[in-house]
């Protein structure tokens, strides 16, 4: 797999990429990912990512479109889709996300912990039964600001 590095309002996202698909966003290094060859199918595809992440970052994009290269368990797949679905600026609980997944919300907490691509698959929008945060990756602080952040703009148009 291809990394790469780039700040963000959030701290350094690590971006790990195949020739043909996103991978991984995660805010701590990929172990054993390798430089991304110039002029290469990666390199094009990083440049649309990073484009896609500073214009969310920005205000600028509510919706990201890029393949992605999701790899995890059948359940897994079933809730990083549904985090796909989530829209822009609102919020979904543990239990109602569990509900449509035929699960208990400690599963789906599971299926959630192990997301691969974080911000496009957007866990951050996944809440505790009382609406309070809990649990992220990432950290509650970088929960917050992403919500928070998603609640300033408010959506009048697509990208």
């Amino acid at each position: 797999m291809y990394a790469i590095e780039i700040p963000s309002p959030v701290g350094t996202l690590y971006l790990g990429l195949t020739g043909s698909a996103v991978r991984e966003i995660r805010f701590s290094p990929i172990p054993n990912g390798i430089p991304i060859p110039s002029g290469s199918p990666a390199q094009a595809l990083s440049e649309r990512l990073i484009e896609q992440l500073d214009a969310y970052f920005s205000g600028r994009l509510v919706a990201f479109d890029l393949p992605l290269d999701l790899v995890g368990t059948e359940y897994q797949m079933r809730v990083w889709n549904s985090l796909i679905e989530i829209p822009y600026g609102q919020t979904i609980r543990y239990a109602e996300l569990a509900r449509r997944n035929g699960s208990g919300a400690r599963a789906v907490g599971q299926a959630i912990h192990y997301n691969p691509i974080s911000i496009i698959v957007p866990c951050h929008r996944v809440v505790g039964s009382d609406g309070a945060l809990t649990g992220y990756a990432g950290g509650l602080p970088r929960k917050q600001w992403l919500l928070e952040h998603e609640q300033r703009r408010p959506v009048s148009h697509g990208h």
